[in-house]
């Protein structure tokens, strides 16, 4: 639809196309490149530790304070993507964690490794609403979810190069030169972001400007009756999903006696086999909403249930054939419900919100149970003996909180049809 004529005449921003395409193709390509940045970590931990002197509790806080960064930071900083620029801030985000990735190699202590890696995190904090917002309005609400399955590929295959090439580096060079090399594609990709096709930014009507305004539209998400089931279990999944990437690659060096180098390739495999579950739940959850109105709601609760059970039986046989074969299985069956609940935020805002929506996604699913697990992990493992065992009944205990995530996801279908309903109407604009 268009508003007025002639000079201020304001077209209907146009889906689908090789523009959309360009907006997917960058912010995926952006996305592996934060879970290289972010999953790396995971196979130096072993290293790092050894020559910093670090314990499980340490390590185990130095992703913390990354997850905490991404947190505490997501959704004032979508807010301003919301009122300002996604294409901009999402160019500004990537150069930024880009070059605190860069400085993590520097550390020399655990302060030096514990800062460069919370403004990592503030750094990515708001690539994921502005990226999410940017791809959801590119697409048609009925191919909305294929296309942030695409995007959530690269969850899985950034942190399989992650673990992988950054292990075979680490093993080759010492751990920091990884942090060195993985942070140049994110600059270049950071450059090619500001060239993306972006909407209109909205304002709600009557809304308030400044910090009135951004606490106005927080307390518009907030009171959608979906919210309160839906962010408390992002967070306890989370909990479990971090947890077990963060700490894998050092259970199978403990467990199986290897280095970082095979442990990043047996890991990242499993990562790699996992980008089949990404488009599979973005499909999944289109068909699903199609037949039932829950059914988006309904992938990552059952995807969840399914995986907790899964990572603990791939602990219980010590990573045997079956358990290899099992944990292939998680990994396509956790990455499955991202696509999912990434779509159910965008379906029950007006886009007025939609970075704002994000941004709260990614700050309750780490600072409700996400944030924590890597270091509660970590204690846990010290608090029974540390080794292979400890950090094995750790990882075990973390998949409970993932059962009861999924639970939360089912209680939370029974209102989200009625929010959708609510904004199915709403026309998202060109930028002028």
């Amino acid at each position: 639809m268009a508003n007025g004529t002639g000079q201020n005449e304001v077209k209907e921003y146009k889906t689908g196309g090789w523009s959309a395409h360009y907006v997917l193709i960058i912010c995926t390509l952006l996305y592996a490149i934060n879970y290289m940045d972010r999953q790396v970590f995971s196979v130096i931990l072993q290293p790092m530790k050894m020559e910093l002197g670090l314990t499980d509790a340490e390590c185990g806080l130095a992703s913390t304070v990354l997850i905490l960064g991404m947190a505490l930071f997501s959704f004032p900083i979508a807010h301003m993507i919301d009122r300002w620029s996604r294409r901009k801030s999402i160019g500004l985000m990537a150069m930024l964690w880009s070059g605190f990735t860069f400085l993590t190699g520097l550390a020399t202590n655990f302060i030096g490794v514990l800062f460069p890696r919370a403004f990592v995190g503030l750094g990515e904090a708001g690539f994921v609403p502005g990226g999410t917002a940017m791809i959801s309005a590119s697409y048609s609400k009925e191919k909305r979810g294929r296309a942030l399955g695409i995007f959530h590929i690269a969850i899985p295959l950034g942190a399989a190069v992650g673990v992988m090439l950054g292990g075979i580096i680490s093993a080759k060079f010492g751990w920091r030169t990884p942090f060195y090399y993985f942070a140049i594609p994110g600059v270049i990709l950071g450059i090619l972001a500001f060239f993306m096709k972006d909407y209109k930014t909205a304002v709600d009507a009557g809304a308030s400007t400044g910090l009135k305004g951004f606490f106005v539209a927080l307390g518009n998400v907030l009171k959608l009756p979906t919210i309160k089931w839906f962010y408390p279990a992002l967070g306890l999944a989370v909990f479990m999903s971090t947890s077990v990437l963060i700490w894998l690659p050092s259970l199978i060096m403990r467990v199986m006696n290897v280095n970082e180098a095979t442990a990043g390739m047996l890991v990242g495999g499993i990562g790699l086999t996992a980008i089949i579950g990404a488009p599979l739940g973005g499909v999944l959850s289109d068909i699903w909403r199609k037949r039932d109105p829950r059914g988006r709601m309904y992938v990552p609760a059952v995807a969840y249930l399914i995986s907790a059970v899964l990572i603990v039986i791939v602990i219980l046989t010590k990573f045997s054939p079956l358990g290899i074969a099992l944990a292939v299985l998680y990994g396509i069956v956790a990455s499955m419900a991202v696509p999912a609940f990434a779509t159910v935020s965008q379906d029950i805002v007006p886009v007025a919100y939609k970075g704002l929506s994000m941004g709260l996604v990614v700050f309750a699913q780490y600072l409700f149970g996400g944030a924590w697990g890597p270091w509660v992990t970590g204690w846990l493992a010290d608090l029974m003996g540390g080794g292979a065992e400890g950090l094995s009944m750790a990882i075990m205990l973390s998949a409970i909180v993932g059962v009861l995530g999924g639970i939360f996801f089912l209680i939370a279908a029974r209102t989200y049809p009625a929010d959708a309903e609510k904004v199915r109407q709403e026309t998202i604009l060109a930028e002028s």
